[in-house]
Parts: structure tokens; sequence; C-alpha cells
């Protein structure tokens, strides 16, 4: 099963890097693997003596990729790259005569690496709504009669449901003749919740208009 890292660059990062790495000398195997290299190279630097698994694995897969490039090193910079680690120096590491397996730094992107990217990119797409304003809207909903059934009409007007919508408690209110308005509360996500259109397009349109005469807005607080 493949294992993720994320952030290595950072000490959370390298923590759960240390801990993987627990009694182990290589991220897989017993041997330095591609998932080595492509690990080494998120790494910018190495760690310190408070990750000492991760430090002694540094070390080790360093000396390996020293040994395939014995030519002297004077340093790169890639503007906008950040530190880049010293694994970068190769595209490719091929192994001895009678071992095909080469150690891509840059590999074709496996299906883990592309579900580990979406997963992180629809966090950041949830965070970035928890985010996002709040407000509680307290709303008057009035029938077309005292014939109207106030039961069916609030079934009708909680049966919207929207991302970013939440209904909260009711009340019946008289307004003379017989008839009685309801008015319920609600919270709304501001990025995701027009109040405009959530009464026009749908508490006074088809079918709910059966029930709903017109709604009112008698307070609007940002949460």
């Amino acid at each position: 099963m493949a294992v993720t890292f994320s952030d290595l660059h950072t000490a959370d990062g390298l923590k759960a890097l240390e801990a993987h790495l627990a009694g182990k000398t290589y991220v897989s195997g017993d041997a330095i693997s591609k998932d080595d290299v492509k690990v080494f190279a998120a790494v910018p630097s190495k760690p310190g003596a408070e990750f000492p698994n991760a430090a002694r694995w540094y070390d080790t897969v360093s000396a390996a990729l020293a040994s395939r490039f014995p030519g002297k090193a004077v340093g790169v910079n890639l503007p906008g790259a950040g530190s880049a680690a010293p694994a970068a120096e190769a595209a490719k590491v091929c192994s001895d005569d009678d071992d095909d397996d080469d150690l891509d730094l840059f590999g074709d992107e496996t299906e883990e690496d592309k579900k580990a990217a979406d997963e992180r990119a629809a966090a950041k797409a949830s965070a970035k709504k928890k985010e996002s304003g709040k407000s509680s809207v307290l709303m008057d909903v009035k029938p077309w009669d005292d014939e109207t059934d106030m039961k069916k009409l609030e079934e009708a007007v909680r049966s919207v449901q929207m991302e970013g919508l939440t209904w909260g408690a009711s009340k019946l209110v008289p307004v003379g003749y017989g008839i009685k308005k309801m008015t319920i509360m609600l919270t709304i996500v501001d990025d995701l919740v027009s109040v405009d259109s959530l009464i026009e397009d749908h508490l006074t349109a088809e079918p709910i208009n059966e029930y709903v005469q017109s709604c009112d807005i008698v307070a609007f607080n940002k949460i």
C-alpha cells in the first residue's frame, strides 16, 4: 500500500516521516527504491537531531546517490522552486547493469499520487468554505388565507435543501382574521446561499407557492 507524505519541509511533515522510518532503513522494502528518491527530493535538508530516524535515512540515501553521481557539484539555483534537495541533481538514476529498475526522480504520477492530490484539494476547498462568513436570518412566511394547511406549508418550506442552508426553529404567529404566518429561523453561508434567490426561486415558486403567498425578511445578522 502506498504511503503518503506531505509538507516534508515542515516539522509536522518530518514527524510523519520519522514515525514511518522507526525500525526501517528505507521507506519501502530492504533496499533503496524510487520511493526513497521521491521522498528524499521533497526534504529540503537533513532533518535535525529531533528526527534521528529521518536523519539516518537521509544520510543513507544521500550516500547512495553520491556514489551514483561522482561528479563534483557546484550548486544550482532554481528561482521559485524553494530549497532544492540534492537528489534533484538527476532526472533519472540508473541502477547496476544487472538491475533493470531505474530510479526515476520525476516518474509518472501514480493513481495513489492523484488520489492524494485530489484529497488535499478537496480538504482545501472544504476549509475555504468553512472560513466563509455566516448569517442568521429571521423570516416571515405568509400563507394565502386561513384555509392554508400550515403544517404542509412548513413541510414545504423545510423541503428546500441546499449546501450552506440550515433551517432552525419556527412558530406560528396570528396576524388577524384567523390567518397565521410562520416565523422561521435559518442560518446561511454567505458565499453559498442568497436569501433573495432562496425566496424567488424556491419558496415562492412552484410547487411551494401552493401554500406560500410571500416571504419577508424580519432580521438579518452576521454571525
